[in-house]
């Protein structure tokens, strides 16, 4: 076993293809941001009043995927910053609303942003208005402008009960601020997003909208040439391997994010083989890695109605090979009861079931069954391999 892990270890340390790995992952924010020159002009012009202290209009960015909407706002943010003379004066505070245990209640997110702006509150145990009194009191105690990065904020609907209130107060706070004024910047990958909000909150939350496009998958070749000048030494990728890790991605709805990880997975295991370079079967081995990873950090990240959903589809498939709608929904309220949760309805459940199937963890079909109307059939799209793993992250998430 030790001659084993030496030669694992030696492969690890000599030889490395990679120059700069972290230059192709996702926190990496690049110099230079192809194809989104105009879109990060569009934002500049937005949020520049915030330079001479005016509050800019609150600012709503969306767009599928891996289009760039995160790097050029985090972009923008930096070269703001870069021309504050007082830092004081400014601040850009951004959080990802997807984070478990951080984002998931109104508490919580007052919490962390409480947490950035320099004070503490308990995990839990105040009121949520308590909270809210504390994050205006930080706040208003000087002349300050805090623009609040709100990154995936769609996520905020899916996890909090009566999350349209909690925007609408966001957005109304600076009514109650003497001193200090907050501008909200919503990035979303739901293009549809907007649609569902109380026409309330819409308007006060994107005065200012951005649409990105998704990327081609020419656009996609040069965004992956750039970054492999930096992250590869010289001759590290074979002919065909950026055109073949481009084609990739269009086809998933021009997801740079995805092109990026092909390529870095792709290069961790031409390592692990010992090549001295990519060649084009290390992108097939990749994506189908990154598929399997995808669908496990899709379940783990997934709000607990969902999981709920989702582990009661997977244990009635394990006893049947055709489920339906009413058959889900029964047993999701089983495990509801299980895990002491207040379930939701049999037509939100039904919304839940729609999601999985547009994301890919389930195929669903729609049935007739004469006079007792429509239902669907439900099975898994879940990898027979990955099942069991799947299955063990959600029993361990809602602590059954």
């Amino acid at each position: 076993m030790v001659a084993k892990l030496d030669k694992i270890f030696d492969l690890a340390t000599k030889n490395s293809i990679f120059k700069h790995k972290s230059i192709l992952q996702s926190n990496y924010t690049p110099d230079t941001i192809p194809h989104r020159d105009k879109e990060i002009e569009q934002i500049a012009a937005i949020l520049a009043p915030s330079l001479k202290g005016e509050r800019p209009s609150n600012l709503f960015v969306y767009g599928r995927t891996g289009t760039g909407k995160t790097v050029s706002v985090q972009y923008v943010r930096d070269e703001l910053l870069k021309r504050v003379k007082d830092s004081k004066g400014l601040k850009i505070e951004y959080l990802n609303c997807k984070l478990r245990k951080v984002s998931d209640t109104e508490y919580r997110i007052l919490a962390e942003f409480i947490k950035k702006l320099g004070a503490q509150v308990p995990a839990t145990g105040l009121p949520t208005d308590a909270v809210y009194n504390k994050f205006i009191e930080i706040i208003d105690r000087e002349k300050q402008l805090l623009i609040m990065v709100l990154d995936e904020i769609d996520q905020i609907i899916k996890k909090i009960p009566e999350s349209s209130n909690f925007l609408y107060n966001l957005t109304r706070l600076n009514t109650e601020l003497k001193n200090a004024q907050i501008c909200l910047v919503g990035i979303s990958n739901d293009l549809r997003f907007l649609d569902n909000l109380d026409p309330r909150v819409r308007s006060s939350l994107s005065e200012e909208e951005i649409v990105f496009q998704s990327y081609n998958a020419l656009q996609l070749q040069d965004i992956l040439r750039e970054r492999t000048e930096e992250a590869f030494y010289k001759e590290a990728i074979s002919d065909g391997v950026v055109e073949k890790c481009a084609a990739f991605a269009a086809r998933d709805h021009g997801d740079a994010r995805r092109a990026l990880d092909l390529l870095r997975v792709a290069g961790e295991v031409a390592e692990r083989e010992g090549c001295g370079k990519i060649e084009l079967r290390h992108i097939d081995l990749a994506n189908s890695k990154i598929e399997r990873d995808k669908i496990l950090d899709t379940i783990e990240s997934e709000p607990k109605q969902f999981q709920l959903t989702l582990l009661a589809i997977m244990e009635l498939l394990e006893k049947n090979e055709k489920i339906f709608t009413g058959d889900v929904y029964r047993a999701y309220k089983e495990l509801c009861e299980r895990t002491r949760t207040e379930g939701l309805t049999q037509r939100r459940v039904s919304s839940i079931i729609s999601e999985f199937d547009m994301s890919g963890l389930i195929n669903a079909r729609d049935i007739s069954r004469g006079k007792y109307g429509k239902t669907r059939e439900i099975r898994s799209a879940i990898p027979k391999q990955i099942e069991e793993q799947a299955k063990n992250i959600l029993i361990e998430s809602l602590s059954l």
